[in-house]
């Protein structure tokens, strides 16, 4: 069976997979400075990090409406089912939408196939589904047995967050300014993690970025024994990146990984030099 892979600009996706895949995705909205961007992993604003920095205000962010999931699943050949992995409902209204945009078209084409998945993640650790998606669609199975598997993989997945500065945080009114002051002060960084209802939340404040990248890579083994495959987003600091990955590859025998840049969304909320990585508990 023919079957089309769908996400939101809420996922970061290395454009390898995205082409290797035929990933269709659904822009989601940012506005910064008086202006409007549609984002997706395929996207780009030229100099975002600056503008971000020097902006009054933290860009904001909003979803796709129903009419833009509904106008993409309409473009997609009729005989094809569709998977759609939403960023987590935690966190945003995307899946809402993705889901109204999914009744509207059933209400014009009652047989066709489409699945919403909330994936309770987002940024790398949606790529690391569609991933895990694309191998199981080597194997040619049934839609009704992808979906399965694809829901049983989700509430499998663990997803976290180390940020290297507050800024963000501070300005966009999640940390008060006092506190973050003092914060920053002191050195202290902030490991985040996606909640099993999909939801941000802070799992430990640790002193000093040494201290944090240790921590950073130590949780992995306190989640998992599966070292199969793990994702990794990265806010402006490749090098950075590749060297965690390099201290990860090291101390965990992962078989696979993937590296990519976080898109305007994410880097919204972690900041510059933020990371993010995604793997499977079992």
């Amino acid at each position: 069976m023919d079957i089309q892979l769908m996400t939101d600009g809420g996922a970061d996706i290395p454009a390898t997979l995205q082409q290797k895949l035929n990933i269709d995705v659904v822009p989601l909205n940012i506005q910064i400075n008086g202006e409007r961007y549609k984002v997706s992993p395929d996207s780009e604003i030229e100099n975002y990090y600056t503008l971000m920095e020097e902006a009054d205000e933290l860009p904001k962010s909003s979803a796709p409406s129903p009419q833009d999931f509904y106008e993409a699943y309409k473009q997609v050949d009729e005989n094809k089912a569709i998977l759609m992995l939403s960023i987590s409902e935690g966190v945003s209204g995307t899946y809402q939408s993705a889901v109204m945009g999914k009744d509207m078209l059933l209400d014009e084409q009652p047989d066709r196939q489409i699945e919403i998945i909330n994936t309770k993640t987002a940024s790398c650790g949606i790529a690391l589904l569609l991933h895990e998606a694309g191998k199981k669609l080597a194997q040619d199975v049934h839609f009704h047995d992808l979906v399965s598997h694809m829901k049983e993989r989700a509430e499998k997945l663990s997803t976290l967050f180390v940020l290297r500065t507050l800024d963000n945080l501070i300005k966009g009114g999640r940390l008060d300014k006092v506190k973050g002051a003092i914060a920053k002060t002191l050195n202290i960084k902030l490991l985040l993690h996606a909640t099993d209802e999909g939801t941000i939340d802070v799992a430990e404040k640790v002193r000093g970025n040494k201290k944090a990248m240790r921590r950073f890579i130590d949780q992995i083994g306190e989640h998992t024994k599966n070292f199969g495959t793990i994702a990794l987003a990265h806010g402006n600091t490749k090098e950075r990146a590749n060297k965690v990955l390099t201290d990860i590859k090291e101390k965990y025998s992962f078989q696979e990984s993937l590296i990519m840049d976080m898109g305007p969304l994410i880097a919204t909320y972690a900041g510059q030099g933020g990371l993010v990585i995604s793997f499977f508990r079992d």
